[in-house]
């Protein structure tokens, strides 16, 4: 049996429409405009013909999660997110002696926090970035945003992806 790689295709309007839509219940009106631009090419289930992988000029901006419906972002995706998003919105900025580590994927913990915005709830997108906004990993709140800045100790943040993964 030989297995064949899924190809990128041009996405069709309604799924564009779709994917548009997630995003902007996910983060807010507008950020389905400003991350998927009507040229994006997108990865579909060869069983279901549902989009799993969304991409633009090659590079993955986002997945579509099977278990919630939910967008899980790339680190492209993340920063072309930023452009539409003011800070501090679903955004963690970390301390710099730890933002190497952070770039490897490795996840985030409370005492690494620096600030963060009050509104994550756990189980949220965030964006991981350093002092200068500039996006260093992606991952899934463990903590709500006030809790990843008070607390010390534990988890604040799974990182998916980092710059340098």
């Amino acid at each position: 049996m030989s297995s064949v790689a899924p190809t990128c295709r041009r996405i069709t309007n309604d799924d564009l429409i779709r994917i548009r839509a997630v995003a902007n219940y996910q983060f807010g009106a507008g950020c389905g405009e400003a991350l998927f631009s009507d040229g994006v090419m997108a990865i579909k289930s060869r069983k279901t013909g549902k989009v799993k992988g969304i991409y633009h000029k090659g590079k993955l901006l986002a997945t579509l999660r099977p278990s919630d419906g939910y967008l899980a972002l790339s680190v492209d995706g993340a920063c072309q997110l930023t452009k539409s998003l003011y800070p501090p919105r679903y955004r963690v900025v970390v301390q710099d002696d730890v933002l190497e580590f952070i770039k490897q994927g490795r996840n985030l913990f409370s005492k690494h926090v620096v600030s963060a915005d009050p509104e994550i709830r756990p189980g949220e997108e965030v964006l991981i970035t350093d002092s200068k906004d500039h996006v260093v990993a992606v991952g899934r709140a463990v903590l709500n945003g006030r809790e990843m800045k008070r607390f010390k100790t534990g988890l604040a943040a799974k990182v998916r992806r980092g710059e340098g993964d």
